[in-house]
Order: structure tokens, then C-alpha cells, then sequence
């Protein structure tokens, strides 16, 4: 049986991957940044899954205003990085997993979740630099992904508590699943930030660690906060942060199991016009 052994949450800010692929982590104003997932490249090498689910949005690579898919399942052997304007980052082609992410998209759709599949897709920033982040700059990514890309860009978006029901039926779906595969599901994206309007460059830090302390204590009640409270307290991009429940909503103890493992948290402002914020939570075993 395939089994979710944890999760990982961390934002996705592009200028990070800018950073990476243009050499410049070492300066001053980066070092922070990278420095709090020292720990987390450690982490995946020791706890290397088979395959990563990983939540992200498309930032206008894959979809476009034309077609908007709420929640889309990526179905391919393989997804190449995306040409978002300056050329595609210099990383590996991601590798798919077909066979387990078009079970998941079976149980999943008979769990009555509408998703879109795709078949072919480039994959942007929103996923790769996750990668980056966790796995480094190898020639390969070390395990298989499934991108699961989610709509946080054109309302209406989905809401917390649905992407959380959707979270859970992901974690149904990987246990049905009947090969031996530890599997990581990743949610990214935000946190607090607004890049337009009077209030572009908003961060709110508070707000921003009082989610990271109820996506670890109180994950149901935080499914309950509305769309206006993210636009309000964490920017018009701070809706990003509903995808970290999809991921939260997988884990063990959501459905009865035991409470997860902190294994790490990291919180840093600003990167680029972003707070970053980064949390690894573990399945006991």
C-alpha cells in the first residue's frame, strides 16, 4: 500500500529561483533565505519519498484566462519548465508518475472532486522552485512528481475548507493505491504578500506565523477562514496559502492518526516582496 509519510509547505517566490540559477545565494541579502532550508536539503536526502504530489498554482505558463481549470491533475510521463517570459530555468525536466496520479485522479472524481487532467503541461516557478528549494540543482529531480495545480489567480477560487475535503480524499486515494510507494505531498505558495494596488508590499508577520501555528494545531478550524480574511490580513496573493491545506488535509491525523512530527519551521522577510514561509510536518511511522 502506498502511504503520504509527510508534508511539506514553502513558498514559491520566483526571484528565489532567480536567485539559484544565477549563483546568487551567497549574498547578503539571500543568505538568510537559503540558509533556513539548509535543514530541509538535509531532510530530503535522509527521507527521500518515490514520489511528491506536489500543490502549486500556473501562473499564466500552462493555463491562461482563456481556460481556468480549478483544480487540474498533471498525468504525463513528463513536464518540461516553462518559458514565463525570460527563458526556461536551466533544471531538470520533471519526471510524472501516470499510473499513480491517474488513480488518484479516479478515486478523487469518484469522491465527487471535479479535475480537470492534463495530459501536457509545462511546469512554471510555482513548482520548480520548490524543487530547488528542497532537492537543490541535480542533473535529475531524485524522485517522480505529480503536479496538482490549483487556481488562486482568477475568482472565484476555491476555499479553504474544500481544498482541505480535497486533501483528505488525496491521502484516501494514495492509500488505495496498491504498490509500495512512500509518497510526500507538498503545498507552496505565499505567504503574505500584494503585488499591485496601494497596498503592493504588504506583509503581515504576524498573521502570517498565527497560520503556520493553526495549519499545525488546528488544521480544520483554519480551513474555516474565509477568502476576505486572506485578501485582508495576507494580501490579494496571500489566497495562495489555501492550497497548504490540501497538503495539510492529507496527513495521518486528519483522519483519526496520530498528530504529525514538526520535523521544521522557517519563517524570513522578505524575499523579493514576499514573506517566505517553510514548515516540514512528518506521519509517525
Amino acid at each position: 500500500m502506498a502511504r503520504i509519510t509527510a508534508s511539506v509547505f514553502t513558498s514559491h517566490v520566483p526571484a528565489i529561483g532567480a536567485a539559484i540559477d544565477h549563483g546568487r545565494t551567497r549574498e547578503p541579502y539571500w543568505q538568510p533565505v537559503f540558509k533556513g532550508y539548509e535543514f530541509s536539503k538535509q531532510w530530503m536526502t535522509e527521507h527521500r519519498p518515490d514520489v511528491i504530489f506536489l500543490v502549486y498554482n500556473d501562473h499564466a505558463s500552462a493555463f491562461s484566462l482563456e481556460l481556468i481549470p480549478t483544480f487540474a491533475i498533471g498525468t504525463a510521463a513528463e513536464f518540461r519548465p516553462a518559458d514565463e517570459g525570460y527563458g526556461a530555468r536551466p533544471v531538470a525536466t520533471v519526471v510524472g508518475d501516470p499510473d499513480l496520479a491517474s488513480h488518484i485522479a479516479q478515486s478523487v472524481i469518484q469522491d465527487d472532486f471535479d479535475l480537470a487532467i492534463a495530459n501536457r503541461m509545462d511546469v512554471d516557478h510555482g513548482l520548480t522552485v520548490p524543487l530547488s528549494l528542497m532537492c537543490g540543482q541535480p542533473e535529475a529531480w531524485p524522485c517522480r512528481v505529480i503536479p496538482f495545480a490549483v487556481n488562486v489567480v482568477q475568482y472565484p477560487v476555491p476555499s479553504g475548507r474544500r481544498c482541505f475535503m480535497l486533501g483528505q480524499a488525496i491521502r484516501k486515494a494514495v492509500e488505495s493505491y496498491d504498490e509500495d510507494l512512500k509518497v510526500q505531498i507538498w503545498g507552496t505558495g505565499g505567504m503574505s504578500h500584494q503585488l499591485q494596488g496601494p497596498r503592493a508590499g504588504l506583509i503581515n508577520a504576524e498573521w502570517d506565523n498565527r497560520f503556520l501555528d493553526r495549519l499545525i494545531s488546528d488544521p480544520a478550524g483554519l480551513a474555516q477562514v474565509p477568502h476576505i480574511e486572506y485578501v485582508r490580513e495576507a494580501g490579494s496573493e496571500g489566497i495562495e496559502l489555501v492550497m497548504w491545506l490540501i497538503a495539510r488535509g492529507a496527513m495521518a491525523d486528519i483522519a483519526g492518526g496520530p498528530k504529525p512530527k514538526v520535523a521544521h519551521r522557517f519563517y524570513h522577510v522578505p524575499a523579493s516582496n514576499t514573506a517566505v514561509g517553510h514548515l516540514i510536518l512528518e506521519n509517525p511511522q
